[in-house]
């Protein structure tokens, strides 16, 4: 089995559209929520969101869209694409750069592709409404590939001319953790060397406002305070979308190259819940047996995890759930640190996971652990619990990412210093 590790990241994210930013205002508990015009005028009991700065994609024709200067998309490529595409799309190209390399170095046999993201429901209703209204011949014979749920998939491998391995992930906000975890595995295992990850999500009211009939979502006004993962007076999470690429090699390839990777992915563990379509096993079963797996397939023991990212949505009862299954792996009084950065971005649906990845590579570059901001009062299932409130700046050689998803998927993946 071959070492694993992460050699370039991108952004596009509601905390920045590069590195530096984001990692400023993680280590400053800046968040990038803010009240929601398209939200306000629905009226529909949702007033937050976190956008994504330098994008405007609520135009029905994509040619209409707002986004960075820097991304230059052909006419016929933004045709077939959906805003969270565009996202992707931006996030890759900073990630290529970021690793140092060019287009023409990952359209080999041995670099692959893993994608992650819920579809499109913005594009998948524009079209079906237009194909209702005046009939199929008058749809866009690129409205298929630009709504369904393999739609990154097929734009960027297209693009990139990407001759690996390709695949896309759909477990909810576990998908893009099922992506980097299988990716890690098909480069371990020899099948490739080289595997580009991208987690990409609208940001659109055809993509948050449906979780209103849940009861998910928060309904405070307050930009400040409405994201509180951890905090006893939480009224639920707040939507976020955007797009987060990471590049994964080989650890001899990136030796060869000369890279300096940000970490070694060391190995993930993933397991069920078997309890609801929807909601968290109450003590957290599946989760706890996920973090068991990671731990076990790693050879780490638990004191030796430095720091958990968790899945800590800011939902009532996702966050208790999560606390009990850290407790039940690591012993009440003996956790890591342990922090929600969701307090900061809201909650990225199925591209959580790689976002909250990437923020520990770079944490673990910059020796810093994010902290769980907005917390006023503490859950009581915390107790013992080790919570980081602010930022800290520590150095640690193992971290973990958590996340969960409908069906009761959860996924732990496990980053190490490098060398």
């Amino acid at each position: 089995m071959r070492n694993v590790v992460v050699t370039g990241l991108g952004f596009a994210s509601c905390l920045g559209l590069n590195q530096s930013e984001v990692v400023s205002r993680l280590k400053e508990s800046r968040h990038g929520i803010q009240r929601y015009e398209p939200f306000l005028k629905r009226e529909c009991g949702v007033r937050v969101g976190a956008p994504i700065p330098g994008f405007d994609t609520t135009a029905e024709d994509p040619e209409d869209w707002v986004y960075p200067e820097g991304l230059k998309l052909r006419l016929d490529v933004l045709r077939g694409l959906p805003p969270h595409g565009v996202y992707g799309f931006y996030a890759l190209s900073q990630a290529l750069e970021d690793a140092g390399l060019a287009r023409d170095q990952v359209n080999d046999p041995r670099t692959g592709l893993y994608t992650a993201s819920a579809g499109s429901p913005s594009r998948m209703y524009y079209n079906l409404d237009r194909m209702i209204r005046f009939g199929p011949q008058r749809c866009s014979p690129l409205g298929i590939v630009a709504s369904i749920a393999g739609t990154l998939t097929f734009n960027l491998a297209a693009a990139y001319k990407i001759k690996g391995s390709t695949s896309g992930f759909v477990s909810a906000c576990a998908s893009s953790g099922h992506a980097l975890g299988a990716a890690r595995d098909e480069i371990a295992l020899g099948r490739q060397d080289r595997i580009l990850v991208v987690g990409a999500e609208d940001f659109s009211v055809e993509t948050i406002l449906p979780f209103v009939s849940m009861r998910v979502l928060s309904p405070s006004d307050d930009p400040d305070t409405a994201s509180r993962p951890f905090d006893r007076d939480r009224d639920g999470f707040v939507g976020t979308g955007g797009a987060v690429a990471m590049i994964l090699e080989a650890e001899e390839i990136a030796e060869a190259r000369g890279t300096t990777p940000y970490t070694r992915f060391s190995g993930w563990g993933q397991a069920s819940d078997g309890f609801h379509v929807a909601a968290s096993h109450p003590d957290g079963d599946g989760l706890a047996r996920a973090m068991q797996n990671a731990l076990d397939a790693t050879a780490i023991e638990p004191g030796a995890v430095g720091y958990i990212n968790a899945h800590a949505t800011s939902t009532p009862v996702g966050d208790i759930s999560e606390l009990r299954a850290i407790k039940r792996v690591f012993g009440a009084h003996q956790t890591p640190a342990v922090s929600s950065t969701k307090a900061l971005t809201g909650h990225a649906l199925s591209l959580s996971s790689i976002m909250e990845s990437a923020f520990c590579n770079l944490a673990m570059r910059h020796g810093f652990l994010p902290g769980s901001a907005h917390i006023s009062h503490l859950d009581f299932e915390a107790e013992g619990v080790d919570i980081v409130h602010e930022s800290v700046s520590r150095r640690v050689e193992t971290m973990m990412s958590n996340s969960s998803g409908f069906g009761g998927a959860n996924v732990v993946l496990v980053f190490q210093q490098p060398g």
